[in-house]
């Protein structure tokens, strides 16, 4: 808490602060003080994936990643072969920096295709038998646990269970019981571990998944809070309530520190606005309301925000492909100006178009965020005059680059003169 020192002293006779009022502010802010360091604690300073792979529950297996990365290869070899190729289907430039791009994008699919995934137990698994699931879920954690063991999964995954309406909330909270309870068994909860809560309409269904979560680390001898969550943002409600305040900041609240991201689903929502099939999509202005809800109500307190997907598949002819993979393109590409980082990803054939854009996107701004990185950090100046704020915006600019690979250390710290921790100094983390 900051103090004002006085010394009592008053030059030239005039009229000074008491230190009664001053003590007065101190005592009425101190709540004020704590509440903000509370409910605004920032960034946590980890890496955010740029997407999300959902895969049902039935469909995954011990080779998915691979097989993800190997399908994707193969589009990405048959329809864009060159960067000229590419930047055609894009709609942009065939220049050095698609070259840059192309080869990156090629490297990324080889290594690290996927950077978050998500086994689905809602939607795109269904309702099934409860022994079905019961073993699918325990099969699920085995996998992760062998993948997390044997080096193969990616930096995060985890599953999505069955909302908390009641029609299906005693199947969701069994298989979130039995996938946890079968990790712990099979050596521990991953680092990259994330469970995603679907279809939240009431803050109160975020509690009772924090009550559980609760319970499970109380009872598993695990420290309190180590288990955090996404939360679905997929229905009006969960933006707006019945009292005309906005229900997401409140189901933040209601997490405990525990929300970890808001994820905007594109379909769902769409239709519970009444939007017809056709112009369901990530741009439609229902859409980018609810995001920028969202974006308010997440802003300062670490809760991170992704935007939805696209249901337009990237297979069949060559002009086929290439039609899905501009609007993919396009559409990561706004979601990116309107600092929603991460999305989701349907088919394997969307994964160079992501990259490609994410790529660019921190590619092409590199060399002037590095330049004002500089000169802030010289007080040199220049034509802009850059605030902490800005030099924090740029900093968490260039450290989103290195962490998906679409820029290096090296070229980072030869144009800034700054090292890692020198930028994640400067981006408050």
């Amino acid at each position: 808490m900051s103090q004002v020192v006085v010394d009592g002293s008053n030059p030239g006779g005039r009229t000074s602060f008491s230190a009664a009022a001053l003590a007065a502010v101190d005592a009425l802010l101190a709540p004020v003080d704590a509440d903000l360091a509370r409910r605004y604690p920032g960034d946590s300073g980890t890496r955010q994936p740029v997407h999300t792979v959902y895969v049902p529950a039935d469909a995954f297996d011990a080779g998915t990643v691979a097989d993800w990365g190997r399908r994707a290869l193969e589009a990405f070899d048959t329809h864009a072969a060159t960067p000229a190729q590419l930047a055609g289907a894009l709609g942009i430039p065939a220049d050095d920096l698609m070259a840059d791009v192309h080869a990156r994008v090629r490297a990324k699919l080889e290594r690290e295709p996927i950077e978050d995934l998500r086994i689905d137990f809602e939607d795109g698994y269904g309702p099934r038998p409860d022994g079905e699931e019961d073993a699918a879920a325990v099969r699920a954690a085995e996998l992760v646990a062998a993948a997390v063991a044997g080096g193969t999964a990616p930096p995060y995954i985890g599953i999505r269970i069955k909302c908390m309406e009641a029609a299906v909330r005693g199947r969701g909270i069994r298989t979130l019981e039995l996938f946890l309870s079968t990790l712990l068994a099979s050596g521990g909860l991953p680092e990259g571990l994330v469970l995603t809560l679907p279809k939240v309409t009431y803050a109160e269904q975020v509690t009772a998944l924090v009550r559980l979560l609760e319970d499970f680390e109380q009872r598993a001898g695990l420290p309190a809070g180590r288990i955090g969550f996404e939360i679905q943002i997929e229905t009006t409600q969960a933006i707006l309530g019945p009292d005309g305040r906005a229900t997401v900041a409140r189901m933040i609240e209601a997490a405990e520190g525990r929300a970890t991201g808001l994820h905007y689903g594109t379909f769902d929502y769409s239709a519970s606005c009444g939007v017809s099939a056709a112009y369901q999509s990530m741009d439609h202005p229902v859409a980018d309301h609810a995001k920028a809800v969202m974006q308010v109500a997440a802003a300062g307190t670490g809760v991170r925000l992704s935007d939805g997907s696209t249901n337009v598949v990237p297979t069949g002819p060559t002009e086929q492909v290439h039609a899905a993979w501009k609007l993919h393109h396009d559409l990561v590409r706004r979601s990116l100006a309107r600092a929603y980082y991460q999305g989701w990803d349907m088919h394997p054939a969307h994964l160079p178009t992501r990259y490609a854009a994410v790529y660019a996107f921190y590619r092409e701004g590199l060399a002037a965020a590095a330049a004002r990185l500089a000169a802030y950090v010289a007080k040199a100046g220049g034509d802009v005059m850059d605030e902490p704020a800005t030099a924090r915006a740029l900093s968490g600019y260039v450290l989103r680059g290195l962490d998906c690979g679409a820029v290096d250390l090296a070229e980072v710290t030869a144009l800034t003169g700054l090292d890692r921790a020198q930028l994640d100094a400067l981006a408050g983390r």
